[in-house]
């Protein structure tokens, strides 16, 4: 009897063992391989492996860093998704689950990280200065978009000593052509910008800073057009005005004098007035023997020429180069003409806003007896010396007098006596 009791118990072990493994649930595997393609500024196609040969898939993505059950979801037949209505120039991450079977489900893959592309810069006077993509994240840090870089002069123009930030956007595989020592031949659809703001207090810098306007130049059909955009109070956006306007400014400068200004944001008009050139806008600043120094320690235009972003010579040292105002190891005379050049000869020259009303020719590379600098001396000194709206010089763009400025002129002027 024990025997049989034994045998049937066996039989009850074996049978009823059988039957577990039966119902045994293979484990659903997490998926592999997970890679981003074609990224753009809003899209990216997701594209996975799966071990399990599933037929069913959970996508769940958000801006990086995203706690998993937040994010955005998609379900997937395919071992393949597009992502679209994303941000650019913003990173994401995704996670995928396979789905083996109902109530069998795999665990989160590891994380896929992409970033979206850049917007390509836009050259065409929009409405807002965000529209232009010149700038990204906070509009107001002024961050240059990677599709544009900052360039920077020599010897600068004086403007109510407001700070200046200048930036250029090339079209895509284009770059500027060598073309002598002033302006390059820029390509079309080149974005030239230049924005002026003052630190609210010049001794600590983390105070932060006012920005007045972004003035804007941009080669349309191998002409250049001129916009002004004013920034708002919030510091967060631009708008395009082309009337200009008055905007009263205050700030400390580093001697901890405070110092005021109506600062004076150009119409159109004006801007044509100084960006003329034989009836043609023109810029004034980037001209390549104003850029001929180092920024950093390195020659601002042979990083150009690295970068492909200046072609048509093959180095800096085949570039003549004015000298900065303010640097006291070079001559008087370089200096004061240096200033001359920044600050007059966009007029004073043949072609310019001046070029019929005065024999003053104040370009760099002319000469002291072509300039009629001595011949003018006496005029100079007093059209500098003094603010009186349209008898002082400059003409326009300053509601003040440039203290520095005036002082090298008249020191230059007293030694060609």
């Amino acid at each position: 009897m024990r025997k049989i009791t034994f045998l049937f118990l066996i039989c009850f072990v074996i049978f009823s063992c059988g039957k577990d493994e039966d119902d045994t649930v293979s484990a659903c595997l997490a998926t592999t391989n997970i890679v981003a393609n074609d990224i753009t500024t809003s899209s990216a196609t997701i594209t996975w492996t799966d071990p399990n040969l599933s037929n069913a898939y959970v996508v769940e993505y958000g801006e990086s860093g995203f706690a998993l059950g937040s994010g955005s979801t998609i379900e997937e037949t395919t071992t393949s998704v597009t992502l679209t209505n994303l941000n650019p120039e913003t990173t994401y991450d995704v996670y995928i689950q396979a789905i083996c079977a109902t109530n069998n489900t795999s665990l989160h893959s590891e994380v896929l990280s992409f970033t979206t592309e850049i917007s390509p810069v836009v050259p065409e006077f929009r409405t807002n200065l965000s529209e232009l993509n010149l700038f990204s994240g906070n509009l107001g840090d002024l961050n240059i978009s990677s599709k544009a870089f900052k360039y920077e002069l020599n010897t600068e123009l004086f403007t109510d000593y407001a700070h200046k930030q200048r930036l250029i956007a090339l079209p895509e595989n284009t770059s500027m052509l060598y073309d002598g020592d002033g302006l390059p031949i820029f390509p079309d659809n080149t974005v030239i910008a230049k924005t002026f703001y003052y630190n609210v207090d010049e001794r600590d810098l983390s105070l932060g800073r006012i920005i007045i306007e972004t003035r804007v130049l941009i080669k349309i059909n191998g002409v250049w057009e001129t916009g002004d955009y004013k920034w708002n109070a919030a510091q967060n956006e631009a708008t395009l005005d082309l009337d200009g306007s008055i905007v009263p400014v205050t700030w400390i400068d580093v001697d901890g004098a405070t110092n005021s200004s109506n600062y004076n944001i150009p119409s159109n008009t004006d801007c044509f007035t100084c960006h003329n050139i034989y009836e043609y806008v023109t810029p004034i600043g980037p001209k390549l023997r104003n850029m001929n120094f180092e920024v950093n320690g390195v020659n601002q235009l042979d990083a150009f020429i690295n970068n492909q972003r200046l072609s048509g010579l093959s180095g800096s040292s085949e570039v003549s180069s004015i000298v900065n105002w303010e640097d006291t190891s070079a001559s008087l005379e370089d200096r004061a003409r240096s200033y001359f050049d920044i600050n007059c000869a966009h007029c004073h020259i043949e072609g310019g806003n001046c070029g019929n009303q005065s024999i003053l020719r104040l370009a760099y590379e002319t000469s002291l007896g072509d300039s009629k600098i001595a011949e003018r001396s006496f005029s100079i000194s007093i059209r500098v010396s003094e603010y009186s709206e349209g008898f002082s010089m400059p003409y326009i763009g300053t509601t003040m007098i440039h203290p520095e400025g005036v002082e090298l002129i008249r020191e230059y002027l007293d030694s060609l006596e």
